[in-house]
């Protein structure tokens, strides 16, 4: 990882406490055009963040996956869907499907996605700061402030905002 995303995700973890309390205060107030601030924040993060210089969400935290997930990745390796649970999935104390072993056995060494095109809705929708009903979503970008650099930007620019 480039040492300025690991200076990001430094920062977001000295933070921990005042960026959750922030986050619930923003849930609170419920602030109008929330969705376009962060919209907006998530595209200047990503100008600056390259996540093929990252792929620390890929290597740390595995996506929660959906049998239409699991369908579409077993057709694209060309196995059937038990197989392919079988071979790659377990069940989390949750009751879902995540991958047995982190990192993403579909990640390669040079970051790229070997499953790119059938991959987990959870990993196309990542870090779920370009979509809608951001103050529902407050709670994982927390979480996701402490793995992904351009959502530990984007709080930082957030506090800033507010």
């Amino acid at each position: 990882m480039l040492p300025l995303y690991q200076k990001y995700l430094e920062q977001a973890k000295k933070n921990k406490v005042e960026n959750k309390k922030f986050l619930d205060k923003i849930k609170k107030q419920k602030p109008a055009k929330l969705d376009l601030i962060i919209q907006g924040l998530d595209a200047e993060a990503f100008e600056e963040i390259d996540c093929l210089q990252c792929a620390n969400c890929c290597k740390t935290t595995g996506p929660l996956l959906l049998n239409k997930d699991i369908d579409r990745l077993a057709k694209s390796l060309k196995m059937r869907p038990a197989v392919f649970t079988e071979n790659y999935l377990k069940i989390d104390e949750d009751a879902d499907y995540v991958f047995k072993s982190m990192p993403c056995p579909f990640l390669g060494s040079d970051h790229y996605c070997s499953v790119y095109e059938a991959r987990p809705n959870a990993c196309r929708e990542y870090p779920h700061t370009q979509q809608r009903d951001q103050i529902q979503k407050l709670p994982i970008t927390y979480q996701n402030s402490l793995i992904c650099p351009a959502v530990a930007k984007i709080v930082e620019a957030l506090k800033q905002h507010f």
